[in-house]
C-alpha cells in the first residue's frame, strides 16, 4: 500500500499510476481535493486497484496524523511513502515576503517531515517500509530565483540521508529521486512556454531531450523494489547528465567540432590522422 503526497497531478499523479499498476493500493493526498477524487476515480479504473482521495495539507502536523488514521482504517498498513508534495515561488531573492518563505519551507520540508515520521512510526513497528523523497538539484547547486524551494529541498536531501543511516538497520528505507527538467503540462506552462526557452534549457541537457515523467516513476519504483534493500540515504538522480557540471565544456567541444570528428572516426573505422592526438 503507497501514499503519495502531491498525488492529484504531475509526477505525484503519474507515479501513483505506476505503482498501482504494479499492483500497489494507493492513498492520493493533497490540498486540491476537486483534482484528487477525478485522479482517484482514473487510477481505480484503470488499475482496478482500490485508490483512496484525502486532502490534506502536509504542513500541518495535525492534518498530516489525521491523513495516516484515515490510511490505517482503510488499508491497515502503509507500506510506501513517496513525499511529493512541492510549493515554490520564483522571486528575486529581495523581493521574497517571510510568509512566502515559511510557506515553501512549510509544506517542502516540514511536510516531509510530518510524514515520514508518522509513516516512519508505522514501518519501524513492522520492521519494513520504503519511503521515497522528491527532490531537486539545486538542493546542492542553488538557483537564481529559487531561495525557498532550493533551501526547502537541501533540507529534505539531509533528513533523506540522516533518516537512511538512522533507519536502515530497522528495515526501513528512505532515499529520494532527483527528477531534472521533466516534459510534463506543466512545464511545458510554466517552465518553457515559448520556443526560445525550451531551446535554451535544453541546452543544460547532456542528453539533448527533457525526461519523461516515467523516468521518474521508474526510478521511484526501483527504489521501492525488494532488490533494492540495501539502497539507504542515497539521492538517485534522473536528469540526462545536466547535474554531473560537465555542460559548459560538452558544448563547447559540439562547437568545436571535436566530438563530431571523433564519432565520425568512430564510425567510419578509420585511424586518426597522424599527428591529431584525437
Amino acid at each position: 500500500m503507497a501514499v503519495v503526497t502531491g498525488g492529484g497531478t504531475g509526477l505525484g499523479l503519474f507515479t501513483a499510476r505506476e505503482l498501482a499498476s504494479h499492483g500497489a493500493d494507493v492513498a492520493l493526498a493533497s490540498r486540491g481535493e476537486a483534482r484528487l477524487a477525478a485522479a482517484a476515480a482514473e487510477i481505480r479504473a484503470a488499475t482496478g486497484r482500490k485508490v483512496l482521495a484525502i486532502g490534506a495539507d502536509v504542513s500541518d502536523y495535525a492534518c498530516v496524523k489525521k491523513l495516516f488514521q484515515r490510511v490505517d482504517e482503510t488499508f491497515g498498513r502503509v507500506d510506501i511513502l513517496v513525499n511529493g508534495a512541492s510549493a515554490n515561488f520564483v522571486r528575486p531573492s529581495e523581493t521574497l515576503t517571510s510568509v512566502r518563505w515559511r510557506k515553501v519551507v512549510d509544506i517542502v520540508l516540514n511536510g516531509t517531515f510530518h510524514c515520514s515520521v508518522e509513516a516512519g512510526r508505522r514501518m519501524l513497528a513492522r520492521g519494513e517500509g520504503a519511503i521515497i523523497n522528491l527532490v531537486a538539484s539545486y538542493a546542492w547547486t542553488g538557483a537564481p530565483g529559487f531561495a525557498p524551494s532550493a533551501s526547502a529541498k537541501a533540507g529534505v536531501v539531509a533528513l533523506t540521508r540522516t533518516l537512511g543511516v538512522e533507519w536502515a538497520a530497522r528495515g526501513v528505507r528512505v532515499n529520494a529521486v532527483c527528477p531534472g527538467l521533466i516534459d510534463t503540462q506543466q512545464s511545458r506552462e510554466r517552465l518553457w512556454p515559448e520556443e526560445w526557452m525550451r531551446k535554451a534549457l535544453l541546452e543544460s541537457v547532456p542528453a539533448r531531450r527533457f525526461g519523461r515523467e516515467k523516468d521518474v516513476s521508474d526510478a521511484v519504483l526501483y527504489l521501492c523494489a525488494p532488490d533494492t534493500r540495501y539502497a539507504a540515504g542515497e539521492v538517485l538522480t534522473v536528469d540526462g547528465g545536466a547535474a554531473t557540471g560537465g555542460v559548459p565544456y560538452l558544448r563547447f567541444l559540439e562547437k568545436t567540432g571535436i566530438v563530431r570528428r571523433v564519432r565520425s572516426r568512430k564510425d567510419s573505422k578509420k585511424p586518426p590522422p597522424a599527428g591529431n592526438p584525437l
